[in-house]
């Protein structure tokens, strides 16, 4: 019933390099923004707005009847609804979706991306290999959120541009960083999910407010984590690195010849790594090293 008496609501969100006005009626969906987004400053409906979307049930008997949500861009729906206690999470993975297929004005990274003392570490890795974990350690060990999710390498001054938004946590990822950190502030569970259990963690004050200031790159370890494993640091070649870069740009292809000299200077800029871990304590001890320049 909370649903049907929610009214619509109209969020404008400046996440750093984008706008994006949120449309929504769905009760859930204005609790969790309101309590991730609640630092980030509020924006001019006079801005330009990059991203128009809208979160709705499909239709009016989807209310009443295996509850949906849909999201739509530009009053168009790239994705199938899905159940309405998904809505919230499936904003986030949209608004994924409308950056990595749009902002080509950058060399994108599925990658978590940091910075501390000025300079900036990139973790690229696939689903599945504790990026956004060790990422959400990192940030609440005082190295400053860019993105849990993108690298967004600028083609013309070939700095990285954050991009601040919730780092979205899965399973027992979500118990770690809570026993983490007291500062950890966690959302709504979201259980049943294609990912399993979700959640998101509310970005921290600072890395809001430099929402706008780029980093330049230094590093790029590629962290996979695996139970049991020793902690395994190697520095493979560039040429190879170079192939796991491209495997993990949302739009190398779609850049051509910028893309690829895009990643060149990437790679130029930066000292490369291969990590292997299963202990937290380790892994975040190697990153205090490389911050301080222990490790070349």
């Amino acid at each position: 019933m909370s649903e049907k008496r929610s009214s619509s609501r109209i969020q404008l969100l400046d996440v750093g390099p984008f706008v994006i006005e949120l449309k929504t009626k769905l009760a859930q969906v204005q609790r969790s923004f309101s309590m991730l987004y609640s630092d980030f400053p509020t924006t001019s409906q006079e801005c330009y707005i990059d991203y128009y979307i809208e979160l709705k049930a499909p239709n009016v008997f989807r209310k009443l009847i295996r509850p949906q949500a849909s999201f739509l861009l530009d009053g168009f729906m790239p994705f199938k609804p899905l159940p309405h206690a998904e809505a919230y999470p499936m904003f986030e993975w949209g608004l994924n979706w409308c950056i990595a297929t749009q902002a080509h004005q950058y060399l994108m990274l599925h990658a978590a991306t940091l910075e501390k003392n000025g300079q900036a570490l990139i973790l690229p890795a696939p689903p599945g290999s504790g990026k956004s974990t060790l990422c959400a350690l990192l940030n609440h060990s005082g190295w400053r959120l860019l993105s849990d999710e993108f690298t967004l390498f600028d083609l013309k001054t070939h700095m990285l541009h954050p991009l601040v938004r919730p780092i979205s946590l899965k399973n027992q990822s979500i118990d770690i960083l809570r026993a983490f950190s007291s500062k950890v502030e966690i959302g709504s569970l979201v259980q049943g999910t294609s990912k399993g259990t979700v959640a998101h963690i509310k970005p921290l004050l600072n890395c809001v407010q430099q929402a706008k200031q780029t980093a330049a790159p230094a590093w790029i370890v590629f962290p996979k984590f695996e139970e049991g494993s020793p902690t395994r640091i190697t520095a493979p070649h560039k040429a190879d690195m170079f192939m796991k870069v491209i495997e993990n740009s949302f739009n190398y292809s779609e850049l051509g010849k910028a893309g690829f000299w895009a990643a060149k200077k990437l790679l130029d800029k930066c000292v490369c790594f291969d990590m292997t871990y299963s202990d937290i304590d380790e892994a975040l001890t190697f990153f205090t090293s490389l911050s301080e320049g222990e490790v070349n």
